[in-house]
């Protein structure tokens, strides 16, 4: 965990700011002397108090999303995605990225590879590397899926925490703010951007996997999904731009299985049940993805 990462979080206990850690620490501990504990595969949880109502994700449900994103399905999505966080970084040195609901930490890894290899590309020798560095924290409920986080983003944040609450970080800290098919918790998110920071919102589009909605269980998407997404967030943020990702796709059984088993049905799916369906699937099936990109802006900054 990169020390300037460190000074962007705040105490879950006293709202204050933590000491920065020496190299190889297994703990942070905040100016009050609350300390937590960074787990043996490399997230920390801050949750605190009562933990949340809501129910993480499950190991079954990681294995999924994991298998299902590792085997390519949604590079479109992450490929568009990386084009638009690079876009909305400031040309400083450092930059802070908050994926917030980061899952596995799957888009977050994308993201950052992406903006490692443009760096990379615009130098005139090895000593001329751009200097700008790009630091990320990655909240979600689920430890399952931070332990693979963990895995992925190694120098990242990866905390256990529930987007609904108020955020462990500072106000005005993050220059870019992710959320990737998870909550959208509007005032905090305008509280921890930078002036001139973006909010970045992946949505699906209601065409999203429909050749497959029935037997993966998916909910029905609304029809004017964007204009219920504006409007949730007008009061903090204004709506900057928008664009759609389409991504073909051609599905084994087992890659729908997956994508049946990764999402919310995943908590209540009979597995018996799903085999016995995607048994009457033919080698192949045509689907599309179909992702909505939003970018917004604070309110105040728009």
């Amino acid at each position: 965990m990169e020390p300037c990462v460190v000074e962007a979080l705040l105490c879950p206990h006293c709202g204050l700011e933590y000491i920065v850690p020496q190299p190889g620490a297994n703990s942070v501990v905040c100016v009050e002397g609350h300390s937590f504990d960074v787990a043996r595969q490399g997230y920390l949880n801050l949750l605190t108090g009562h933990g949340t109502k809501f129910l993480p994700d499950t190991a079954a449900m990681v294995n999924a999303r994991d298998a299902f994103l590792d085997a390519g399905h949604y590079q479109g999505l992450s490929d568009a995605l990386a084009r638009q966080v690079e876009a909305a970084l400031p040309p400083t040195e450092t930059a802070l990225l908050v994926d917030a609901g980061t899952g596995t930490g799957y888009y977050l890894q994308q993201v950052l590879g992406f903006l490692g290899a443009r760096s990379n590309e615009a130098v005139a020798g090895p000593e001329h590397r751009d200097s700008r560095r790009v630091d990320a924290v990655g909240l979600d409920i689920s430890k399952f899926a931070l332990r693979r986080a963990a895995r992925r983003n190694p120098r990242a944040a990866n905390i256990v925490w529930d987007l609904w609450r108020a955020l462990p970080l500072g106000a005005n800290t993050a220059d870019v703010v992710l959320v990737i098919f998870a909550p959208r918790n509007a005032s905090e998110f305008a509280r921890i951007l930078k002036p001139g920071g973006s909010l970045i919102v992946v949505t699906p589009l209601p065409a999203h996997l429909a050749e497959i909605a029935k037997i993966a269980g998916l909910l029905a998407i609304q029809e004017e999904k964007e204009a219920a997404l504006v409007h949730s967030m007008a009061s903090h943020f204004s709506l900057v731009s928008s664009h759609e990702v389409l991504c073909p796709l051609e599905l084994s059984p087992a890659d729908v299985g997956n994508v049946a088993l990764m999402g919310p049905a995943g908590h209540h799916l009979d597995p018996v049940a799903l085999g016995q369906q995607l048994a009457q699937l033919p080698e192949l099936t045509a689907a599309t993805a179909a992702f909505r990109i939003s970018v917004f802006a604070p309110t105040s900054q728009a």
